[in-house]
């Protein structure tokens, strides 16, 4: 599924077009995706301007004038393309094809922006595993959005903060840092960048970067680092594109080309003076990249 830094692509793209606009009617072309669509989804729509275009670990948020909050999950293949006035697509580079079949346009949003231009913003989704949810109220006591963890950005994720979230914990470090309960947005292939970045494996007790000590405290700091410039990174990058994944203007999200370790099983480690090479194993059920010589 997109991780983090391919929503906040798509957010970014989506942003210049619907923060501010109102959204003059909406088609919803089936009753449901993953779950159905909401009692009256396209009336409670229809009128409202969008405020504010947000994320929250891996999803979508519209804030709507008036309420109520339109959470968005792009599931295994959902993708969001514009169209402009005369049905041209927003040029892009790195452009690739990508599922046009009006048999997979499941929800089409007619918006016009403060200055009367008028768009079409298209869901898109092969699969029908993303789906659209409204927030009544408080945001943060919806289903999908309660009790996630720390966002993954800017500088909240500090050294002594993760310490604090992995003291005691005897779980496998990768498998703590994929608890969203803990920190929000992270996935299977920026865990392993930043574990290799951070000189960590992800295979050692959670709870060993949270003991007393300053050699602790540097492991933690530097992997707060990690996860944080990892992150930026890859967002800058306009995301990795793997499988069904792109960006609203078809580009291709080219941080794939960047990995250190992710699916580069065999490879020679890449750090210097390391000699190494890149193991897989599986954890959880997921596969997880790392170099046994450095990351220790």
């Amino acid at each position: 599924m997109p991780e983090l830094p391919e929503v906040e692509t798509v957010r970014r793209g989506l942003q210049p077009v619907l923060e501010g606009a109102t959204i003059d009617r909406v088609e919803a072309r089936r009753p449901d995706l993953r779950f159905p669509f909401p009692e009256k989804f396209a009336q409670r729509l229809t009128g409202k301007t969008i405020t504010a275009l947000g994320r929250r670990a891996k999803y979508l948020t519209m804030d709507l004038e008036g309420g109520p909050m339109l959470i968005c999950h792009l599931g295994m293949s959902g993708s969001f393309r514009i169209e402009t006035a005369d049905g041209s697509d927003m040029p892009g580079i790195f452009r690739h094809d990508r599922s046009k079949s009006s048999n997979h346009d499941h929800v089409v949003f007619h918006v016009v922006s403060p200055a009367g231009a008028r768009s079409r913003v298209i869901f898109n989704d092969p699969r029908r595993f993303g789906f659209m949810l409204f927030a009544e109220g408080l945001p943060d006591v919806h289903p999908m959005l309660a009790g996630l963890g720390v966002e993954p950005t800017g500088n909240t994720l500090d050294g002594a903060l993760l310490a604090s979230l992995m003291k005691g914990r005897r779980s496998p470090l990768k498998a703590a840092l994929l608890d969203q309960r803990l920190i929000a947005g992270l996935g299977n292939i920026y865990v392993s960048e930043a574990l290799w970045r951070a000189g960590l494996s992800p295979l050692r007790e959670a709870g060993t970067i949270a003991r007393p000590g300053k050699k602790a405290q540097a492991q933690s700091e530097h992997l707060a680092q990690a996860i944080r410039s990892v992150i930026s990174d890859a967002i800058a990058a306009g995301g990795s594109s793997l499988r069904d994944y792109m960006q609203t203007d078809g580009s291709l999200g080219y941080f794939q080309h960047a990995f250190a370790v992710y699916d580069r099983e065999g490879e020679a480690c890449s750090k210097p003076g390391c000699g190494g090479h890149i193991e897989r194993v599986v954890q959880s059920g997921r596969s997880t990249f790392y170099c046994r010589t450095c990351q220790r």
